[in-house]
């Protein structure tokens, strides 16, 4: 997005505002660095939304290095209010905040099935009389703690032994 003064001599084209609004674009148009030919629907937008007069007072009333945020969040509100014309950005950041409490809800229940199931394994070594090693040793219990024709209670490969040496037997 192009900031900065007014238009340079001989233009082509008028910026985006001033050919909606059918009016000739001065060298210092306010609204040509920021609403440029090209984008006629960005400008469309927010004069639909908030009116071209106020526009064009609130770009006047701040400082230049202002503007350019100020008019990508006039523009973001504008097709918020174009797409949702009761709600706005609102209701874009309500249905994001449901989002997170779902997620939040999901991972909570998925951290609770983790512990559970690290509380089973737990019993399920103390109730074979298996003990967990240390997680300096391989991972896995003891030989001489597992008659000879035991199966493992668990089969892990290698790498999950790695990844989750520490936090499982402990």
């Amino acid at each position: 997005m192009k900031e900065g003064g007014g238009r340079k001599q001989g233009a082509a084209s008028p910026c985006a505002a001033c050919k909606l609004l059918r009016r000739r674009c001065a060298q210092d148009c306010v609204f040509a660095p920021y609403f440029p030919a090209d984008e006629p629907q960005k400008f469309a937008n927010v004069h639909k939304v908030f009116g071209a007069s106020n526009v064009n007072k609130m770009l006047q009333d701040l400082p230049m290095h202002q503007r350019g945020d100020a008019v990508s969040s006039m523009v973001y509100e504008a097709n918020a209010r174009v797409r949702d014309p009761v709600y706005g950005c609102v209701g874009a950041i309500s249905s994001l905040q449901q989002q997170i409490d779902v997620l939040q809800t999901q991972l909570a229940l998925a951290q609770a099935e983790v512990a559970h199931l690290r509380a089973r394994q737990n019993r399920c070594f103390s109730h074979h009389g298996l003990r967990p090693t240390s997680p300096t040793t391989s991972g896995f219990p003891s030989s001489k703690t597992l008659d000879s024709h035991a199966k493992p209670i668990f089969d892990i490969d290698m790498v999950d032994q790695v990844r989750y040496g520490a936090s499982m037997w402990s």
